[in-house]
């Protein structure tokens, strides 16, 4: 089993890592960052505290948890840490996964990127100054930016002069008004382009495609063959293009990490980061891909902190764990959370049919360890002896009866998420 750290592990990134590796046998998963509130913390079941990489200490914190952990491996999760440890690679005790400094200096600037393919891809028009452009819009955005960070598009002469006051490092290019596209790739460092996969870039929010959608086409490889052959790529990688006013495939930039909604090839087959990790160790990699329509949209979700704890659960049945003819799943899930805890699972229910027929019937025969079958007119509370212990049921009287007779915490189906978390 591999120790893998992800560093900093509450970007989107990060979180992305995250989704890919925790539940690989192949790999055991730690978190860092700084010490502030990010939603890794939650997430991770092991986060490290390592400051900001502008610090003076953040290097010897870091190799400090590298070997106290013994960590094989350190994914960047954010482009500025790209840099700072391909700088540092030599004093990391650990296998940064990022292809050469020179590449990772080099795809950190727009302007550089631009300047070493233009003869290999098509690259945006970019203008010397603001006396060079005559027609408007402009596009402008900083040289070593992420995300939407400074990017603005500029419609007259006058916004241009004020803008571009207002940004660092900035370059002027042109306006591409087409779509735009990730091309989410993978290269071995010997037998180059393994896998490219575009989509669609549908909603952007601050840079992230949080709506992207899986688009085939075979423009796209030739574009990502292009590039990894002249920059010798190595491991999971993506590029963004957009259309140019004649629809022509134009580059906007290239990052030598995971990317934030490469989910949406992960779950056809391509898990990119472990990927990484073989290619790092110089397996011999095959990619296993099946092919259906995907368009994945990402919403905020919430991840909640322990704040309580219990060793026995008493959960209701009808209503509860069976809403109609079908399994809540939700709690089914937390259930099996419990199992693996080894916490107490007690049914308790006033079920009018035959309980035994209809727990065989969802097979569910097995999943507890006591079952309570109470009559009509007893109620629940008199039945429940644990003292550390929590109790689910879908009616109201029932939980406000048991959370007063017996001063646990109650929970219904819609306070399921908060369970999942414990």
């Amino acid at each position: 089993m591999r120790k893998v750290l992800v560093f900093p592990a509450g970007t989107e990134i990060g979180l992305e890592i995250y989704s890919a590796l925790h539940s690989c046998k192949e790999v055991e998963l730690f978190a860092a960052g700084q010490a502030i509130s990010n939603h890794a913390e939650l997430l991770y079941d092991n986060y490290h505290q390592i400051p900001s990489i502008h610090s003076d200490q953040w290097l010897d914190e870091l190799i400090s948890v590298v070997k106290k952990l013994d960590i094989d491996y350190i994914f960047p999760a954010y482009d500025d840490v790209i840099v700072a440890l391909s700088a540092n690679r030599e004093k990391i005790p650990a296998t940064i996964l990022i292809p050469s400094h020179e590449i990772c200096l080099l795809t950190r600037s727009k302007s550089e990127t631009y300047q070493k393919l233009k003869s290999v891809v098509k690259t945006p028009k970019v203008y010397k100054d603001t006396d060079d452009v005559v027609t408007f819009p402009v596009f402008i955005k900083p040289d070593k930016g992420q995300g939407s960070f400074g990017i603005k598009l500029v419609k007259s002469r006058e916004e241009l002069q004020q803008s571009i006051e207002e940004i660092e490092s900035p370059i002027i290019s042109e306006y591409l008004p087409g779509n735009e596209y990730t091309v989410d790739c993978f290269s071995d460092r010997e037998k180059g382009l393994l896998f490219s996969g575009a989509r669609q870039r549908l909603r952007m929010r601050n840079g992230i495609a949080v709506s992207t959608q899986i688009i085939e086409s075979p423009i796209f490889n030739s574009f990502a063959q292009k590039i990894s052959d002249e920059l010798s790529m190595q491991g999971a990688w993506f590029f963004q293009v957009k259309e140019d006013i004649n629809s022509e495939l134009t580059l906007l930039e290239i990052g030598p990490r995971i990317a934030g909604s490469m989910a949406a090839n992960r779950v056809q087959g391509v898990n990119f980061p472990l990927l990484s990790i073989f290619e790092a160790e110089r397996l011999p990699l095959s990619i296993l891909k099946n092919s259906y329509p995907v368009l994945l949209d990402r919403a905020l979700k919430n991840k909640y902190k322990k704040s309580i704890d219990f060793d026995s659960v008493y959960v209701d049945f009808d209503d509860t764990i069976l809403l109609g003819s079908q399994i809540n799943l939700q709690v089914i899930q937390f259930l099996y959370k419990c199992v693996n805890k080894g916490i107490e699972i007690i049914l308790i229910t006033r079920h009018a049919g035959d309980l035994s027929k209809t727990l065989s019937k969802y097979r569910l025969n097995h999943l507890f360890d006591k079952i309570i079958h109470l009559k009509k007119d007893e109620k629940k509370s008199s039945a429940i002896t644990h003292k550390n212990a929590i109790f689910i049921d879908d009616s109201f009287s029932e939980r406000r009866d048991v959370q007063k007779v017996k001063k646990i915490p109650t929970f219904d189906c819609s306070m399921m998420e908060f369970l999942l978390d414990q």
